[in-house]
């Protein structure tokens, strides 16, 4: 999987951006909003991949917006040859909403693109376009830049608003691993989802920060990779051994008991840290029902979504897995845990899940006074 350190920038120094799309109305929004941001500076348009290709030997962006169809060099085209000419260019989708649009951006995020954006909607105002995209794409791109906001953290652990731990091991034979992840998820997930055997038998549910259709077509993807089977979340359905649970975007996922099963709740609450799905709304509910017999990890991704959920599982006696720096695309979530001290084991993807697999038996073992 492609990995991007955060790049330092000159004290001053704007971060260069390469507008690419066909479309005269798209470059003129997105240059607008970004031309609104005093730390991002716009310093060209193309209309196709061939025109930005050429552009960029010239202009040096950091960091460059990409349609996907456009005439003469689409934007698959011209990120294969940018990851060849221009590796440590941040590279940023700009998709439709739609299968289509959707499908292709996932093929992007697998050919190195580092994130992606939804197109503004064509009905309301082009202010309301405009404000649309500064609150999705400027934070997205502030991700991949240091001393871009440098505001203080407080990441100390709250023992007053979380349970008493369980038990080790308590609970192990009726366990579930659940994994939070936000930008280069999905790439990540495509790697650590294959590496459990047909015979796991542990739910796994899984929160990724995607839209409405995107998760779905994730869930295919990921289900055309594995034995397992995958699916994205509905209202109702089982919590079960060997299954795989994608919450579907725009829900949150909660689990809760019916009878002797397990099952997920979808709702359409307030967003939590910005997102819903949310990685701590999973968390904290899998905290209510399967308490310390729980295994979390936290993939790359912006922000700090999932360390509340974290904390309160951690003192519940789960055991937390912080994907490393050097294999997240943005060490924001996996980092918030790894400096909290609440990761109990901080893994690359390569090692991750033997590492899963081993704590999962070595507590089933002691459950079972093995």
């Amino acid at each position: 999987m492609l990995s991007h350190r955060i790049k330092p920038l000159a004290h001053g120094s704007p971060i260069r951006v390469l507008v690419v799309d066909d479309s005269a109305s798209v470059r003129s929004i997105v240059t607008r909003t970004l031309s609104q941001d005093a730390s991002i500076e716009v310093v060209g348009t193309a209309a196709n991949g061939a025109i930005g290709l050429a552009k960029m030997a010239h202009l040096n962006p950091h960091l460059i917006t990409l349609d996907i169809e456009m005439p003469e060099m689409n934007g698959l085209d011209m990120l294969k040859k940018v990851r060849e000419r221009h590796p440590d260019v941040i590279v940023i989708m700009i998709s439709t909403l739609t299968s289509l649009g959707a499908t292709a951006t996932l093929d992007a995020l697998m050919f190195g693109a580092n994130d992606y954006v939804t197109k503004p909607a064509s009905s309301g105002s082009l202010e309301q376009s405009i404000d649309a995209l500064r609150a999705e794409l400027i934070p997205k791109i502030r991700q991949f830049f240091r001393s871009i906001d440098p505001r203080p953290v407080q990441l100390a652990v709250s023992d007053s608003q979380v349970p008493k731990p369980r038990a080790s091991g308590e609970g192990w034979e009726r366990s579930i691993l659940v994994i939070g992840a936000s930008t280069g998820g999905p790439n990540a997930l495509s790697k650590v989802i294959p590496m459990f055997p047909s015979s796991f038998s542990h739910p796994i549910l899984i929160v990724q920060h995607m839209p409405p259709i995107f998760t779905r077509l994730l869930a295919d993807r990921l289900q055309s990779l594995t034995p397992l089977c995958v699916e994205e979340a509905t209202q109702g359905c089982t919590v079960d051994a060997g299954k795989v649970l994608i919450a579907p975007g725009g829900f949150h996922m909660r689990v809760k008991k019916a009878g002797q099963r397990n099952v997920v709740v979808l709702d359409q609450s307030d967003p939590r840290n910005s997102c819903r799905p949310s990685v701590d709304v999973l968390f904290e509910s899998v905290n209510e029902v399967y308490g310390g017999s729980t295994i979390a990890a936290v993939l790359t991704g912006m922000g700090q979504d999932g360390f509340r959920g974290a904390e309160v599982l951690k003192a519940s006696g789960a055991h937390i897995v912080a994907q490393d720096e050097e294999s997240s695309v943005v060490w924001g979530m996996p980092g918030f845990i790894v400096k909290a001290g609440l990761a109990d084991a901080v893994s690359p993807l390569d090692s991750m899940v033997p590492g899963i697999l081993k704590q999962f038996d070595r507590c089933l073992r002691h459950a079972n006074g093995v």
